[in-house]
């Protein structure tokens, strides 16, 4: 099968969205699939890449480290049809996603989508919050979804919202999956952990509790730092470290300045990718209260590496540590201290038999797999419903309504 990837986020751009991506292909090549990626331009990208089409893009909007295709769709549908590509897989409802739908829509054939980001958290980047409101996202998720073939949603989360938003196209769970073995890592020994340790001044007595994602507000960093004082009553031990940067790392220090904190709470910055599983497997604990996750990696990273965890819960995370070896979750930001200190105190050990049963359910062998069997679902579908006279009344519907969008309500 000969699969085209439209996206606005891919490497070397770094985020959740642009890992899965280049997680979801590899692994479809292994398959003995063949996968072509259409984004954007990056200045850091090297000047070739096989099978990346890279299509005239700028720095979108409050996010400037991401970048939104601005146009390319006759050059787009040109390099597809000589591709002959059978599906377009479209992971953005922006510019690239938009380009994907029409060229999926000239050369008649299923155009699958991904629904990444649940942009209800994020409004307040766009004139914070004041231009853009949930309205307008559900709108347009709608109008979106509804005109895909099938929709893919990391976690229960992202299909009840869309079902709240009536999305009636097929949708399926299908959670992303990781390369395990970039997070176990058995290269990785107790000395190399210890010198890590050691370089973050935390000695082999006190708790390392790591925090690494994106530093934003959405993530809810602030909210462990609000619970640390609380913890740190019971459990002096405690160092939190802090992996990741963004835009509301100053905020984050002044709040750990104003709580008198500096003593037990260190920003480190990004680290390279290689060290990443390193910074998982020293830490004693992964802790996080980010609610804007529809999946969130870094839990299935930590998993894979053997850190138990405590995070704030939802669906997919209460089923995802599905054992207390692996770890806890707590229901609201106020419960985080209580939780990780009852946790801490249980003394619960990790169970290597019970994570290694739950390896293959976080692969990526496992996303692959399910990807294509979701795929030729589709297909079937595709064939059994398409209908050219709906397809182009779609098309210029859905052109006709983002020229003119505007604030609509029900």
């Amino acid at each position: 099968m000969k699969i085209g990837f439209f996206t606005d986020t891919y490497l070397p751009q770094v985020s959740g969205v642009a890992t899965s991506i280049r997680t979801l292909k590899d692994e479809l090549e292994k398959m003995g699939h063949e996968v072509f990626i259409f984004t954007t331009t990056d200045p850091n990208a090297p000047e070739f890449e096989e099978g990346i089409i890279r299509m005239p893009s700028v720095p979108f909007i409050s996010f400037k480290d991401r970048r939104i295709v601005v146009r390319g769709m006759w050059y787009a549908y040109l390099i597809a049809k000589e591709l002959e590509l059978d599906l377009i897989h479209t992971h953005t409802e922006f510019g690239a996603g938009l380009l994907g739908k029409m060229v999926g829509k000239k050369m008649r054939i299923p155009v699958i989508h991904t629904y990444h980001t649940m942009y209800e958290d994020y409004l307040h980047y766009i004139a914070k919050g004041k231009v853009v409101r949930p309205v307008h996202v559900k709108y347009f998720s709608r109008l979106f979804a509804n005109h895909s073939t099938g929709v893919v949603c990391p976690s229960e989360r992202v299909i009840e919202k869309l079902e709240s938003y009536g999305v009636v196209a097929p949708m399926r769970i299908i959670p992303t999956g990781i390369e395990i073995e970039k997070f176990k890592r058995p290269d990785i020994t107790e000395e190399m952990k210890q010198d890590l340790r050691t370089a973050l001044g935390i000695t082999e007595k006190e708790l390392m509790v790591l925090s690494l994602s994106r530093i934003s507000y959405e993530k809810n960093i602030q909210a462990i730092i609000q619970g640390l004082p609380e913890v740190l009553a019971v459990l002096p031990n405690v160092r939190m470290v802090i992996v990741g940067k963004g835009p509301y790392k100053e905020e984050l220090e002044e709040l750990v300045t104003e709580k008198g904190l500096m003593e037990y709470v260190q920003f480190v910055g990004e680290v390279p990718n290689d060290e990443v599983a390193l910074y998982y497997q020293a830490a004693n604990y992964f802790v996080s209260a980010s609610t804007s996750e529809t999946q969130g990696l870094t839990y299935t990273e930590a998993m894979a590496a053997g850190t138990q965890m405590v995070v704030e819960g939802n669906d997919y995370l209460n089923t995802l540590i599905s054992d207390a070896s692996f770890g806890v979750t707590f229901e609201k930001d106020e419960d985080f201290a209580s939780c990780f200190i009852e946790y801490v105190q249980a003394g619960i050990q990790k169970n290597q038999e019970i994570l290694d049963q739950k390896m293959y359910e976080i692969s990526a062998e496992y996303f692959g797999k399910a990807i294509i069997e979701f795929y030729n679902d589709m297909i079937t579908f595709y064939e059994e419903n398409h209908s050219e006279n709906e397809l182009t009344e779609t098309m210029d519907k859905l052109k006709t309504r983002l020229r003119s969008f505007k604030g609509t309500s029900e």
